[in-house]
């Protein structure tokens, strides 16, 4: 049995989203503290599997696939803010506005077909969000949350996607393994 490796789901960017969305946070926002994730690397993350085998991964892929799911939606965002918490922030994100309620039924769909092939349930509630910094050592990042921009762009989800990260560079690279409609 082999291994496909770190698997996560989400849902991707277009290229014009992703260039339309750096431009707008360009304008009007200091530099971000921390690590910038890079736009090529922008993502709505679903739901983190981890290590899968051959087989587990296609089992998920089929539940994933027969599971009932919500309809393509359009999303917007929100403002930003930060994980854990933005005096002691490792993570700092932009939230989802319209759309949100989507992504959470998306987050249900993928989570029920992870436990149906045996994967641990997630511990954690499901927080939709777009990761634009790591940071260490943890900071305060409320300079940036007061001023948190809401971008006038909007991010059609008519499917998802199951990736692979490659680690072991300066960034991951997220390679796009299958997709699935909605």
């Amino acid at each position: 049995m082999g291994s496909v490796g770190r698997v996560f789901v989400a849902v991707g960017l277009s290229d014009d989203n992703r260039h339309a969305l750096a431009a707008y946070l360009d304008e009007v926002l200091e530099p971000l503290p921390g690590k910038p994730v890079p736009p090529s690397n922008w993502h709505l993350t679903i739901r983190y599997m981890g290590e899968m085998v051959d087989l587990a991964y296609d089992r998920f892929l089929n539940a994933l696939d027969e599971a009932e799911k919500p309809a393509p939606f359009r999303m917007s965002f929100s403002g930003l803010g930060a994980f854990p918490k933005p005096t002691k922030a490792t993570v700092l994100w932009l939230g989802i506005g319209r759309g949100e309620d989507g992504l959470v039924a998306l987050g249900q769909v993928a989570e029920t077909a992870a436990v149906e092939v045996g994967l641990p349930a997630e511990d954690r509630p499901f927080q939709p969000h777009l990761t634009l910094a790591r940071i260490q050592p943890p900071r305060n990042v409320w300079p940036w949350l007061a001023d948190g921009p809401e971008p006038p762009i909007k991010i059609d989800a008519a499917g998802i996607g199951l990736y692979r990260s490659h680690l072991g560079g300066s960034t991951p690279v997220y390679e796009l393994l299958d997709t699935i409609d909605l």
